[in-house]
């Protein structure tokens, strides 16, 4: 797959986007994105946009005052960034985060296409479908959240989520309301007693080589740690050892990207290219 390089000729009449966070150093996203626009030849550009914790208010209204088309919302911004948007999808209203702003004529929209795009990865990436299946989910934050919101509307039997604070899933639970998937609540000395169909690693563990108490794991098990650094976590590679099949985050974060790039531009997303940018990005790094 050739990467195609973004344009360097930027003009009045170029539409810009950007991320929202603190900090975006580390984002894939701008390479991400301006390898698309370039492959579709469209004259838009991609830009950081480091805000400093509790300055998502100003940034938010700043972006339609310089002309931004809308912006990608990263940590610590995603929950203030719902508040202050004039108005929030549904699934947006449910996680209480935004990651994807549109800006309007006449107003900002809040989407969260974290959901849909694990549901697109479970769908396209892992041929899986959660129906009748049971999960277990490691961490409460925004993306156990959003994973979990794909699981039960997708018909999922059971979702374990893994916590080491019982109070910190309040908002897990109210993303799930009226849904009727059951939920079950448990912590860490307890999660390898679980079983589970499908298990995902959704808090910063194993970034640093640490081992997660992971449930009975064979050739049935689809597991996804998503985590896209290292390219292999103490995870994924005991769950491969077992007979797993075993994913990593990049497939989360090419899918919610393309759904971002699809609702700023109205373009079907170069997946294929998106992706090929993200791990010539990681390889850079490395």
């Amino acid at each position: 797959m050739t990467i195609v390089q973004a344009s360097s000729r930027i003009h009045g009449g170029t539409r810009t986007v950007g991320i929202i966070g603190w900090p975006v150093s580390h984002s894939l996203s701008p390479a991400i994105h301006n390898a698309a626009f370039a492959a579709l030849d469209l004259d838009w550009t991609y830009v950081p946009l480091p805000v400093v914790p509790g300055d998502a208010r100003p940034a938010v209204s700043g972006l339609r005052s310089l002309g931004f088309a809308g912006a990608n919302v990263t940590m610590p911004h995603k929950t203030e960034v719902a508040e202050v948007v004039d108005t929030l999808t549904d699934d947006a209203r449910r996680l209480h985060a935004v990651n994807t702003v549109v800006v309007g004529e006449d107003r900002t929209a809040g989407h969260n296409t974290d959901t849909p795009g694990f549901q697109r990865f479970l769908r396209r990436d892992a041929g899986l479908d959660p129906a009748g299946r049971s999960a277990l989910i490691f961490g409460a934050g925004g993306a156990a959240r959003a994973c979990a919101l794909a699981l039960a509307r997708a018909a999922a039997s059971r979702i374990t989520v893994v916590a080491r604070d019982p109070a910190s899933t309040a908002d897990l639970r109210q993303a799930l309301d009226g849904l009727s998937t059951e939920l079950v609540i448990t912590g860490f000395d307890d999660a390898a007693a679980s079983t589970a169909d499908l298990v995902i690693n959704a808090t910063p563990l194993g970034a640093d080589g640490e081992q997660l108490p992971l449930p009975p794991i064979d050739d049935s098990t689809l597991v996804v740690d998503l985590l896209y650094q290292p390219a292999i976590t103490p995870m994924q590679a005991t769950a491969r050892e077992r007979g797993a099949t075993v994913f990593g985050g990049l497939g989360l974060l090419l899918h919610q990207a393309a759904l971002s790039f699809e609702l700023w531009t109205g373009h079907p997303a170069p997946l294929e290219v998106m992706s090929a940018a993200a791990v010539a990005a990681i390889a850079e790094r490395s």
